[in-house]
Formats: structure tokens, C-alpha cells, sequence
């Protein structure tokens, strides 16, 4: 009988006790601990388990559960002697920075500081008796929501400290999801501010500690050393293309037909790799999300469990307001297609705003692409790198951005809808129309300059245009910035099947130094299409004369003109 596909429990104890479908991944704790590294970062995407594995280490280690081995008994861990002998020897501080998704830094650093005050408040018991003295006694009560920067920074190392004189031996410090106020700090615009203040406790948690006996951090992403981890030079850091820990992570291939057999669900095998597999840890690629494997596990549906659960709204904001040329690269993905480009594995935050490789690096991160290929260049002696070869992950993630693209548009979703098919019926009236209403209610959305008006304002057009095309995917091929004929079109639309008619779409600025109207600067748009030759590569691909169809937008401000057909 198959055991209950639970979905969202994160504590190991529950799990096993209740007997809750659960792929053994206790292996991880004898590979950490022969290690033998002093302080480990492990970066996975969301919902790949890593809360679970921090659960079930505390468990396996803390002295708060010696004598229960009933919670290991008959997994892969108590198989080996030894590590019997290490179950509930170590005092264990385990924390989570999962919850920490304030607006503002005040209320970040409060956060974190009472995530802190709440450990303190857990081992009290501490204050009795005469193990601390009455200086230490009185720094353990400023340990609040509210303290100075200098009690936050070596509140965890001093705590450490306790915890080790009164069990005997050193401390265990487990800290899960330590980039989630990275992020929000990102997002909200406090991230200096943020980075200063982790980096000092950091350093005194991980570092300058002598009582600690082994650390564990995860997260999504690899945030650079210079941000928050510059004076931790005793890191070991394991991102996703490392070999190390790469099945200890979500369900392995073996793993998944191993649970569609207890489900008796062997025949959905390949519905389910084609919706879920995909993600690469180390030399294995095929790695699937557990969490979407659940509850495929208890709905016996394939849907977008994954893409509909926490926030995706970093990498939303990164492909909102990112240049047209990412835009560009990001349509190709949702065709099917790749990107290829440099990737840093240490994410600069500060970057993400004028690298478009941090962009793509933070998105495989988080486990949005995956490296369908490496090339390695090297020019002489002066240059080498590598250029990896990305594409959406797998079918889940593509119709997360879909629904993505959706979303931006939904404060006038009827406007769009209403674009899209007079723009496929050739309508040019009801395209006018439409593009006008959603430029007056999205476009100061996607002006991220502030002003209302970009640096580059016909790419900023144009990759608005291309965000509400993407919905054409399925009926045509979409390029851009592409040679043809003399020049270089804006967008073209190329049917996928015989019959439709394709479509060449330039982009033109009123500019009142070249044009008296917005007119004119439509006209000109159609004079380029014609001059430079733009359908001489439909009408190689054997397109009719007859079945192009071209259109000059034509933009000032908030207002759009459309012409040509």
C-alpha cells in the first residue's frame, strides 16, 4: 500500500513519525560530515528539499533528540556504525531566514534580529546557575528585536559559546535559507545597507568562532564573496554545477519511477519526465522537483505545482525590466530555443541592473534554466572563458513564464486579448485602439526609469511589443533585430503553418526634429521596411507577396499610432 503523498511538511520528526512518503536522502548527512569542511554553503532551487535535509540534520545531531533512533532506523544512515555513535551528540543551533521578506531594512534587520531573540528564548535555562557570569547574564538579556548592530553581530557566536560549555562539546550551527532577505533587499532597494549588517554577523558566526564544530548554510544563490562573505575564507561553497551532494537534493530519475511504482502510476513515466525533469546537479541530469512530484503523486495530474508556489517575483522583475536585447532572448527560450552566455555563479546584486549575464546566472540558479551545453574559448593567452548554452528547464517552467508575461498585463488582460486578435485579423482600427488603452495603464510599469522617459526608448518599445507577442508563440516563429534584405528588421512573425499571413513590424520614436506628426513617424516606419528589403526573407522562405503583411508603430510618450497592413 503507498504510503500518504503529504504535501508541504518540511520537519523531518513529522515525516517519519507519521509515516509520510519520503525518499531517503540520509546519505547527505555521512557525505557533510566526512567532509570534514569547517563551514559549508549549499545552493539549490526552491523547493528542492533543503529545509527537509537541514530538518533531518538537526535531528540526526542535536543532543534535544539523543535516543531517537527511531527516526533513522532502517534509513541508509544507520546502516553505518559509526555514525550511530554521533545521533544526538551535538548541541545544535538551527535557524531560518525563509520568513524574512520585509519591505524596508528597519523591518529586516527586526526580523532577523528577533529570529535570534527566539533562539535565545529557547535555551534560557542557560541563565540558571552559575555557568555564565553576571556580564554575560546581562548580554544575554539585550539579546532582543530591538539590539545594537555589535550584541546582533556575535549574538550566534556568543551563544555557541554557552551551549558548548554547558553540553561539552562544540556547537553545530545550521542556517537555512540565507539569501531569502538577500532578495528582498534586492527587490526593495535597502541591498548595501542589508549586506553590511550579515556580513559582520557572518563573520563572527563562521569565522573568528572558536566553539563551532561544523556549519551549514543553504540558499538559492551563490551571492559574491565581496557582498557578505569577504573576511569567510573557510567557505565551501556547492552550487548546482558541483558534483558534490548532486542526489542529495531532489528525486534522481531512479527515484521517481521508484515512486510512480508504489502510486501504480508506471505508466505516467513519460508524462512526467516531459512536465518535470530536466534540472542538472553535478554530473546528473535528471534531476526532478520533489515538490511537484508529490503532489503529482496525490492529484495523479500533470499541472504547474512548482511555478504556483512561493514568490517568482525577482525573476519577474528581472525579465520586466530588462533591456529589449533580453527580452529578445528571453522570447527565444518560451520558442523553445537557447541563450548562450557567460555565467558567474557568484551573483553580484549590484550587477543584475547592467549585466545581463548576472540575469542569466541568477536564473539558472534558481533552477529557470538549465546548461544544455559548454564551450570553452580561450583567444592566445589573453583571454579564456566559458559560454554555456541555456534553455527553460523543462515544460513546468515554461508555462510558469507564460503565465508569467500573463500577469504583467493583467491590469487591462481584456485590452490584450482584444490586441491580439485584431492584430491577427488585421484590424487596424481596433489594433490602434487596444495598444492605446494598454499603453496608457502598463507602460509607466515597465518604465523603470522613473521619469517617464528611457535612455533608449524604441528598445524599451520594442520590448514591450515582443512581451505581448509572446502569446503567438504556438502560430508563429518570432525574430528580431535579425538581418534581412539591406538592414536589420525590428520583429518579424513567420506562420507555422501555410496559409496565415506573416508579419514585419518596425519601430519608430516621434522625433520633431525629423517629423511634424506621429504620422509621419508611422509612414517612415513602413518607408524603412520597403527600402531596406525587410521581406526578402519571408519571400525566400517561399512567403506570397500577398500574404506579408507589415505595420510602423509609431510611439510619443504614452501615445501609439499604428499603420500599414
Amino acid at each position: 500500500m503507498a504510503r500518504t503523498a503529504a504535501i508541504g511538511h518540511q520537519d523531518y520528526e513529522t515525516v517519519r513519525v507519521n509515516d509520510y512518503f519520503y525518499v531517503d536522502k540520509t546519505d547527505f548527512i555521512r557525505e557533510w560530515w566526512d567532509s570534514g569542511d569547517i563551514v559549508t554553503l549549499i545552493t539549490r532551487p526552491r523547493r528542492f528539499g533543503k529545509t527537509l535535509n537541514m530538518s533531518m540534520t538537526e535531528k540526526f545531531f542535536s543532543v534535544n533528540y539523543s535516543g531517537r533512533s527511531d527516526l533513522f532506523e532502517g534509513m541508509n544512515i544507520w546502516k553505518n556504525e559509526r555514525f550511530r555513535g554521533l545521533q544526538g551528540k551535538y548541541p545544535v543551533i538551527a535557524l531560518t531566514f525563509a520568513g524574512i521578506k520585509d519591505q524596508t531594512y528597519l523591518s529586516a534587520r527586526e526580523s532577523i534580529c528577533r529570529t535570534i531573540e527566539e533562539l535565545y528564548n529557547k535555551y534560557d535555562f542557560l541563565l540558571e546557575g552559575e555557568l555564565l557570569n553576571e556580564k554575560e547574564k546581562d548580554y544575554y538579556n539585550k539579546v532582543t528585536s530591538g539590539m545594537d548592530d555589535s550584541t546582533a553581530a556575535s549574538a550566534l557566536r556568543s551563544l555557541s559559546d554557552y551551549l558548548c560549555r554547558y553540553y561539552g562539546e562544540k556547537t553545530i550551527i545550521l542556517l537555512d535559507e540565507y539569501d531569502t532577505p538577500m532578495q528582498e533587499a534586492y527587490i526593495n532597494g535597502y541591498w548595501e545597507e542589508l549586506a553590511a549588517f550579515t556580513r559582520s554577523m557572518f563573520n563572527c558566526t563562521f569565522k573568528t568562532n572558536p566553539y563551532l564544530e561544523r556549519g551549514l548554510m543553504t540558499g538559492i544563490t551563490r551571492v559574491s564573496k565581496e557582498s557578505i562573505f569577504s573576511d569567510l575564507n573557510n567557505l565551501e561553497v556547492v552550487t548546482t554545477t558541483v558534483p558534490k551532494y548532486e542526489t542529495c537534493f531532489g528525486f534522481t530519475g531512479e527515484e521517481v519511477r521508484g515512486a510512480l511504482s508504489e502510486f501504480d502510476l508506471s505508466d505516467r513515466q513519460q508524462e512526467v519526465k516531459f512536465w518535470y525533469d530536466g534540472f542538472t546537479f553535478g554530473n546528473i541530469s535528471d534531476i526532478y522537483n520533489p515538490w511537484s512530484i508529490i503532489n503529482y503523486l496525490r492529484n495523479k495530474k500533470a499541472e504547474p505545482y512548482w511555478a504556483n508556489t512561493s514568490s517568482n517575483s525577482l525573476a519577474g522583475k528581472l525579465i520586466r525590466e530588462g533591456s529589449a536585447r533580453l527580452k529578445e532572448d528571453f522570447q527565444c527560450l518560451l520558442a523553445g530555443g537557447n541563450v548562450k552566455t557567460e555565467i558567474d555563479e557568484q551573483i553580484v546584486y549590484q550587477q543584475l541592473d547592467l549585466d545581463e549575464s548576472a540575469v542569466w546566472s541568477l536564473l539558472l540558479a534558481g533552477g529557470y534554466l538549465k546548461v544544455k551545453d559548454v564551450d570553452t574559448c580561450q583567444n592566445g593567452y589573453e583571454e579564456w572563458k566559458k559560454v554555456y548554452t541555456l534553455e527553460l528547464t523543462n515544460f513546468e517552467v515554461k508555462v510558469m513564464f507564460r503565465y508569467m508575461v500573463k500577469g504583467w498585463f493583467s491590469q487591462s488582460a481584456s485590452s490584450y486579448n482584444e490586441f491580439i486578435r485584431a492584430l491577427l485579423a488585421g484590424d487596424l482600427e481596433a489594433m490602434n485602439e487596444y495598444m492605446n488603452r494598454i499603453a496608457q495603464s502598463v507602460f509607466s510599469f515597465f518604465d523603470t526609469s522613473g521619469d517617464g522617459k528611457t535612455a533608449e526608448p524604441e528598445k524599451f518599445y520594442h520590448g514591450f511589443v515582443l512581451g505581448l507577442l509572446v502569446e503567438l508563440s504556438d502560430r508563429y516563429r518570432l525574430t528580431s533585430n535579425r538581418e534581412s534584405g539591406f538592414g536589420r528588421y525590428d520583429v518579424m512573425l513567420t506562420p507555422r503553418k501555410e496559409g496565415a499571413d506573416a508579419m514585419i513590424i518596425e519601430f519608430k520614436v516621434f522625433n520633431p526634429r525629423r517629423e511634424k506628426t506621429l504620422e509621419d513617424a508611422a509612414e517612415n516606419a513602413l518607408k524603412q521596411i520597403e527600402e531596406k528589403n525587410y521581406a526578402g526573407e519571408l519571400k525566400a522562405q517561399g512567403v506570397p507577396v500577398g500574404c506579408i503583411r507589415r505595420y510602423g508603430f509609431a510611439f510619443c510618450g504614452k501615445e501609439v499610432l499604428i499603420a500599414g497592413g
